[in-house]
This record gives structure tokens, sequence and C-alpha cells, in this order.
């Protein structure tokens, strides 16, 4: 596993951009005994569920054939998945948007693609039960996942939305706080912070095991609750070089979304039973079974959401340009959506 560290942006920017270069004179993925090798990494969360779907019932492995050896890797925050890309430690990668946004951005467009969508839904600003509003936050300290991240941007675009001003230093009228999500239940429990913005299932988490309220349901804030949470992303070179790979990978996407789709319950119970296994820590059933019903699961990645994100992203100072005109790739996918009778997605 590909050690997890915190990074600032100005640490996060300069090793991403070095890597990128060095990556940029890479052979591209490696190859086991003539075979090649897909590196594929996502998160032990529930908005990952086609992705822990998608490996522990064998269908990224089945549908990549032999001549494909899949290795994974998990991560707490979409960043650190960036910086691995860049480094050409991964060849794909399950991440939020911005961390997408923030890619391709950086390497002048060039570093990756968005190739598919995974999840929409499941994002929370949940808070102490002595908070019933935004102005109540003022003076409170609130926790994200990691400074840039998804749910980061959201947290900060939504409190500049009601008039309340944040830094990255952590001051500002409501101070962020950069913790990994396991932190800020504890922290939360402990007292020590007043909130989080979350992805499920740690929102559901606060909720049942902290006694937290939900303050803001994301879905609120999106022309028909509809917003991108999860979507799949690639190194452009190895689109390029390994395309049949890349096509076999999406057949598993969509087969592994199709699997959640009729048998929602078994599905929620493999990924539940997948994050116990990848993290040591199981999920309570009440937890369990209230996140999952705040998610679904889409091979559409939502692509008007991704460009307000960027939007706003870029209005708080965390990328220098929100032109994301070629981010998409959706070639292969409509290819695999279409040969099985199912409607083409546009980005449009």
């Amino acid at each position: 596993m590909i050690p997890l560290m915190k990074r600032h942006i100005c640490t996060f920017v300069a090793v991403a951009v070095l890597a990128l270069i060095l990556a940029a004179c890479s052979s591209g993925s490696p190859k086991a005994s003539g075979t090649a090798v897909l590196r594929l990494g996502y998160y032990p969360n529930l908005t990952h569920a086609t992705a822990i779907v998608g490996v522990d019932q064998g269908i990224f492995a089945k549908d990549l054939g032999s001549k494909v050896q899949l290795k994974t890797s998990t991560f707490t925050a979409g960043p650190e998945e960036v910086t691995a890309l860049f480094a050409d430690a991964l060849d794909a990668a399950y991440m939020g948007p911005n961390p997408a946004i923030n890619a391709y951005i950086k390497s002048s467009g060039q570093a990756v693609r968005i190739i598919s969508g995974a999840t929409s839904g499941g994002a929370f600003l949940v808070v102490k039960k002595s908070i019933n509003s935004a102005a109540d936050l003022k003076g409170k300290t609130i926790a994200a996942p990691q400074l840039g991240n998804t749910q980061d941007v959201a947290l900060r675009n939504w409190l500049k939305s009601k008039g309340l001003r944040t830094t990255t230093a952590g001051g500002g009228d409501v101070k962020i706080l950069d913790q990994d999500n396991a932190t800020s239940l504890d922290t939360f429990k402990q007292g020590q912070i007043d909130g989080a913005w979350v992805p499920e299932p740690w929102a559901s988490r606060l909720v049942v095991e902290g006694g937290a309220r939900v303050l803001v349901d994301e879905r609120d804030l999106w022309p028909g609750g509809k917003y991108v949470t999860t979507q799949l992303v690639v190194r452009t070179a190895f689109l390029q070089q390994h395309p049949d790979v890349v096509e076999n990978l999406l057949k598993g996407q969509v087969e592994a979304n199709d699997f959640i789709h009729s048998n929602s319950d078994q599905a929620k119970q493999i990924v539940g039973a997948g994050i116990e296994k990848l993290t040591g820590k199981s999920l309570k059933p009440a937890v369990l079974d209230r996140a999952w019903a705040n998610l679904t699961f889409t091979d559409d990645p939502i692509a008007s959401s991704l460009r307000q994100s960027a939007a706003a992203a870029l209005a708080l100072g965390f990328i220098s340009s929100s032109d994301l005109a070629n981010i998409y790739d959706l070639t292969l996918l409509n290819k695999v959506l279409t040969a099985q009778g199912k409607q083409a997605i546009s980005t449009a």
C-alpha cells in the first residue's frame, strides 16, 4: 500500500509537478512476467462502493482477463491519489471531482482523463445539535478530509455563500481543520471540533455514533439533487497505450454498478465487509443502512456538477483556471454501454 501523507497545498503542487515531469519520461505501466499490470486506487468508503464490489467480487479481474494483472491500493483522500498518478504509481483511480480537476489543471490538461462516473450523493455537513444555522458556525471549528479535496471545497464554497470567511491557514470566521475522516469522528466525540463536511459512511457514523445532526445535505445544493461524488480517472498516457485494458476496466465498472442496482441489499453487505477488511473496523448495521440509502450509483459523471465545482475551486484560489475542455473521454464507456443496448452518456 502506498503510504498516506498529509500535504499542504504548496508542497503538493511542488511534488506533483516534479513527479509529472518524471512520469513523462517513464515507459508506461509495468509488466509482470509478460502480463500487463493495471494499478487501481480507491477509498475504503461507501462512496467507492463500485470499486469495492468490482474488486471483491472479482468483476474487474474477470473483465480485464488473464493477460492483465490488477493491483489495488487504497487511499483516504483524492490529492494523495493524484500524487500517485503523477508519480506513475497508479494507472487509474476512483476519486472525487476536485482532485481530478486539480490534476487536469496543474498538468495543463495533459495528465488525466475522466472516463466514467461511479457515485452521486452521500456528502453532508454534520454538526453539534446546538448548531442550527450557518450563522451559528461563526467562531467554530469544522473538519474536512484534506485541504483542497472535494468536501473541503464544498464546505468553503457553502460558507462563502453564507457570508462566512475561511482561510487555508485555518483562520477566518470559521476554522477549517484538515483531518482524515476517522480522526474527525474521534475529535467530534471528544468535543474538539464542532462538525465536519464528510462523505458516507462518516456522515452517518457522526450522526449515529457521535450524536451529530445534519445541517447540510449536499444534494439540496444541486439541481435535481444530482452531483458527482466519485468518478473513474485514468492517466492519459495509460489510456493511449492500453485502450483495450481501459475498455475492459470500464466493462467491469458498468457490471459492478449493475450488480449493485440488481442486488442492493447484498451489495451493501459486500461493501460493508470490504470496508472492514480494508480498515479493520466494521460498520454498525444502523450506520450502514442509513449511509447506503443516501447514495446513488451511476456511470454518468454528471459533468455539469464538475464544472460548477471547478468554478468554486477557482473562486477559492485552489486552481488557476476552470477550463476543463478535454477532461472527459467517454468514448470507451459509451462503446461499452451501447454494446449492451444502454444509452450513451453526454458531457454537454
